[in-house]
């Protein structure tokens, strides 16, 4: 956990360590103070919002967990329904909404390399279209992985690539990494 997130903890007097893993554990309870988290939770992601005095802190979710949206009925399972509205951190790959867009504050993320690129896209919850905070544009490269954080939200949309299960309000795209 870095100094300014643990100061943040702190002025906020409320922690909430969530962790949903990738058997789709549902949340942790709120835990004690910055200086007495456990040593997973120091390894939460450096994701925060502001909220009337809450630090928040972004939940890491992988594509099993968004694969729990039936999109044949709309249906979700309790632990994708709890994310709803909720900070979360993505792994994935961009795909921009137009060929040869090199930046942009709209665009694609899906679990793989080359998902909607010439060819069959994945289904609609393996897709999340993510409009950036403010349109803050970014740069989008098909070819790395990103941790793509921001605000979930489950509802159908349609983009040029077919039906999308989720959008995401994008506060912070940073390369991927294991941690």
């Amino acid at each position: 956990m870095t100094r300014r997130l643990a100061s943040l903890v702190t002025l906020a007097g409320i922690v909430s360590a969530v962790a949903v893993t990738t058997a789709a554990v549902p949340p942790r309870r709120p835990v004690a103070p910055a200086s007495k988290l456990s040593p997973l939770a120091k390894h939460a992601p450096a994701t925060v919002a502001k909220r009337v005095g809450v630090a928040e802190v972004a939940v890491n979710i992988d594509w099993r967990v968004l694969a729990g949206l039936d999109y044949s009925n709309g249906k979700s399972t309790d632990t994708l329904k709890k994310l709803d509205g909720k900070l979360v951190r993505i792994p994935g790959f961009v795909v921009p909404l137009d060929d040869m867009q090199e930046e942009g504050a709209e665009f694609l993320l899906v679990p793989y390399y080359g998902a909607c690129v010439h060819t069959p896209p994945p289904p609609p919850n393996q897709i999340v279209m993510v409009g950036m905070a403010g349109k803050k544009s970014v740069k989008l490269n098909l070819f790395d992985a990103v941790w793509m954080s921001g605000r979930l939200k489950i509802a159908t949309v349609e983009s040029p690539y077919g039906a999308v299960g989720y959008q995401l309000e994008g506060l912070k795209v940073e390369p991927y990494s294991s941690k």
